[in-house]
Parts: structure tokens; C-alpha cells; sequence
């Protein structure tokens, strides 16, 4: 079956003056416009494609990579605006539609958001969502504690920065968790630091506890071996600039300066860390 919306692989059927003509296994056909068409291929061979309504709803091949799929979330930038609603430049030949009732407040021209792709069940078309919270679900969680996972920032609140993990959940990554500059529509690989009883996900940036420690040791002991035995860093060292230097937090860090030290790998010193 062929999905709109995602990737699909095809084999070629047939070359046409229109382009070639795609079939998955149970002999759906799409159409491969000549302007994609590859420049070596045979009939018989497989090829990867996006497939999507072109703009006279017809189902339509592309080897174009978009931005965001079916059942995803993306930063998209809004391209223009009708009395429908607004349309955003996902990677596409066609633009992606967010209707007005999709809108939390009106999109704005040339602005960036974070939206949810679906398939509109009535009219069979793609379309996006800014209404992000309405397709994340906490009540089935298959992610633990310590887990690595992928996020994506989509708002930012008093206590943190709420984030999208692995497409699925809503997060929040607490400000005093982040030691460097973040925006909406970064993404970032995260790890689950507390799932609470009442399914609320707390996330970190980086890992927490004894795996973070081995790591974070041999990150510092190496950048000492590079720089001659010498860190104009230590315990004191404001924690914004061990983040900018290791991308560790200053709790990390000094654990893990705290196991080199009793490894006797290192001196500390008010000026910094030696190796000895």
C-alpha cells in the first residue's frame, strides 16, 4: 500500500513522456514526474520516494526530501497566507496548508513554528497542526528513566522549555537543567531525567548519574593531554562556561574532575586543573 505522506519504496514499472510510473506490491500505481526521474535507472529497479497530493489532488511521487512526514512534528516557516488559512514551505514543490482552525493564534508571515503533519481524514489531504499539545499522549509510555531520546523544543514557560521526545510525549526540560542558549525548534538528543506519577516527563540534556561520569572524565582528561597538562578550569568556574567548554553541567563536571583526582590522574590547584 502506498502511504501518503511518508517514504515509500517502489519498483519502476514503465517509462512514459510524463515520467515513470511506480507500483508497490499489490500494483498501485503512482506517477514519478520526469523532472525527479533519476539519471540511470531500469525498469524492475526499486526506488525510495515521498509521495503527497500534487496540486490537483492527485497522488504524486517525489525523490524531494521533506522537511517533515506524516505524523511528525517540524519547524516550518510560513511562506504565505490566504483566507483559509496559512501555508508553509515543508521542502516541497507543493506548500503545506494549516488551517485557521489549526491555528492556536494567527500564523505570521515569514515566522517559523513548530506544527504536527496528519492526514485530514475527510478530504484525504496532508495538512499541519499548530496545536501541538492536542497529538501528544503521556498516558502510554514506553520510555524509562535514563532512556536517550530525541526532543524537539516547541514552547517555553516560567518553569523550562516543554519539548516534543521521540514524536510521541510532551517533556520539560526545567531551566536550571540548561547551561547554553536554546530556542523553539531546536531538537537535540535528550535523556528522561524523572517520569512522575502523574505521567509528567522531566528531561535533561545531558546523562545523569554514574554513566555520566566515566564519559565526562575522559572528555576532561583528554582536553588536558591537548592542551599540555593544563585547564584554567575548576570547581569554581562559572557554570555557563564549563557548558560553552564540555557541554556538561558544573555537577557533572565536578564529579567527574572529583574522580580523575582520587584516580590520581589529575592535581587541583586554585588556578586549575594539572595532570600529574
Amino acid at each position: 500500500m502506498i502511504e501518503l505522506g511518508n517514504f515509500n519504496t517502489l519498483q519502476i514499472e514503465r517509462s512514459t513522456s510524463v515520467g515513470l510510473f511506480l507500483s508497490d506490491d499489490e500494483g498501485t500505481e503512482v506517477l514519478l514526474p520526469n523532472k525527479f526521474v533519476p539519471e540511470e535507472y531500469a525498469i524492475g529497479d526499486q526506488i525510495k520516494i515521498f509521495c503527497y497530493l500534487d496540486n490537483e489532488e492527485r497522488p504524486v511521487a517525489t525523490t524531494q526530501i521533506p522537511k517533515i512526514s506524516r505524523n511528525r512534528f517540524g519547524f516550518l516557516k510560513v511562506v504565505d497566507i490566504n483566507n483559509y488559512g496559512a501555508f508553509m514551505d515543508w521542502g516541497l514543490d507543493k506548500q503545506l496548508f494549516v488551517p485557521f482552525s489549526e491555528q492556536v493564534s494567527k500564523l505570521r508571515l515569514d515566522h517559523e513554528y513548530v506544527v504536527f503533519c496528519y492526514l485530514d481524514e475527510q478530504t484525504f489531504r496532508l495538512a499541519a497542526s499548530a496545536r501541538v499539545a492536542n497529538f501528544l499522549d503521556n498516558n502510554d509510555i514506553d520510555v524509562k528513566d535514563g532512556d536517550e531520546v530525541e526532543l524537539l523544543v516547541y514552547r517555553k514557560t516560567e518553569l523550562g522549555w516543554e519539548v516534543i521526545i521521540d514524536h510521541k510525549y510532551k517533556g520539560l526540560l526545567f531551566h536550571s537543567d540548561v547551561f547554553g542558549s536554546i530556542a523553539i525548534g531546536d531538537r537535540a538528543t535528550g535523556y528522561i531525567k524523572k517520569i512522575r506519577t502523574d505521567k509528567k516527563i522531566d528531561v535533561v540534556l545531558q546523562r545523569q548519574g554514574i554513566e555520566a561520569l566515566e564519559p565526562a572524565a575522559d572528555k576532561i582528561y583528554k582536553r588536558l593531554l591537548d592542551q599540555d597538562g593544563y585547564l584554567g578550569l575548576h570547581d569554581k568556574s562559572p557554570a555557563d562556561v564549563i557548558y560553552q567548554e564540555f557541554g556538561m553541567s558544573k555537577k557533572t563536571f565536578k564529579k567527574a574532575i572529583g574522580n580523575l583526582y582520587k584516580k590520581k590522574k589529575v592535581e587541583i590547584r586554585p588556578d586549575g586543573i594539572y595532570l600529574k
